[in-house]
């Protein structure tokens, strides 16, 4: 095994106030007992997958809030009876602790990875239990149609016949198809080729919600230009939602940036989301 090589985590993080939602969560607010606190944390995140979102500390800090689509993703959460959302790629759990922290109820809140071992490492990040936050986690391949079936979209509330299950039944996702009001999968596309990344655009799509207002959104690396594997431009990270759900069917955001709160800053990310009309 290579030598665990982490970045500094200097003092910026908490000039910037970066470090204000994991104070809040941890409970612990002297800066130098909470710094040694998230490396020792690392170093086990780390030993389970060496992504760089682990090495850079970004594992650690809640971003979902600093995506423009998280305004009316809790406008949908406060207008739309039994809404529900998944964090599909959840790593450690800081995105979906924060939701839950704004107030999104937290029977209707799901998180998924394909690392299970990410989720126990969250709760000694943020020193909780399953007791004290008992967030609905599935842990499954999200490739594997055992775990998510494809489907194509629900084109109308008419073909959801069905009462959602409850999230912590679950086995599988299969069983939320047409159920979900908002899904939320950042740093995840960029993992993937780019037919993995096509099939699970088609398979979070089959998950989402046929009523109007109904989003998925995120971040993930992108390019300037189409390149090959995984690295989408704007106008085909656009073309791939409209062939899925049809031209007219929903409206795609998205922006090329380097800005993107607690990531890195030497590539270019796409910041999107894709709303049912």
């Amino acid at each position: 095994m290579d030598q665990f090589d982490p970045l500094p985590l200097d003092d910026s993080f908490y000039k910037e106030d970066r470090a204000a939602f994991i104070k809040e969560e941890t409970g612990i607010h002297d800066p130098e007992a909470l710094k040694q606190h998230i490396i020792a944390v690392q170093k086990k995140a780390y030993a389970l997958e060496r992504f760089p979102c682990i090495r850079c500390f970004a594992f650690a800090w809640e971003r979902i809030s600093d995506l423009p689509a998280y305004e009316e993703v809790f406008k949908l959460g406060r207008e739309r009876d039994g809404a529900i959302l998944l964090d599909i790629g959840c790593c450690c759990g800081a995105d979906i602790r924060k939701v839950a922290r704004d107030g999104w109820p937290i029977e209707n809140l799901i998180a998924s990875d394909l690392c299970a071992d990410f989720w126990d490492v969250g709760h000694e990040l943020f020193c909780s239990t399953p007791e004290t936050f008992p967030v609905a986690f599935l842990p499954g391949d999200a490739l594997d149609p055992n775990f998510l079936q494809p489907f194509t979209p629900v084109a109308s509330a008419y073909q959801i016949t069905d009462f959602p299950p409850s999230l912590s039944s679950l086995t599988s996702l299969t069983p939320l198809r047409g159920h979900l009001s908002a899904i939320h999968v950042s740093s995840v596309f960029h993992l993937f080729s780019e037919v993995q990344q096509t099939q699970l655009a088609h398979s979070l799509a089959g998950l989402l919600s046929p009523l109007p207002g109904s989003l998925i959104f995120g971040c993930h690396i992108g390019a300037d230009e189409r390149k090959p594997r995984f690295c989408h431009s704007l106008e085909s990270w656009v073309t791939l939602w409209e062939e899925i759900f049809g031209q007219g069917g929903v409206k795609v955001e998205v922006e090329l940036t380097k800005n993107v709160a607690s990531m890195r800053n030497d590539v270019s990310w796409l910041v999107w989301s894709v709303t049912r009309l």
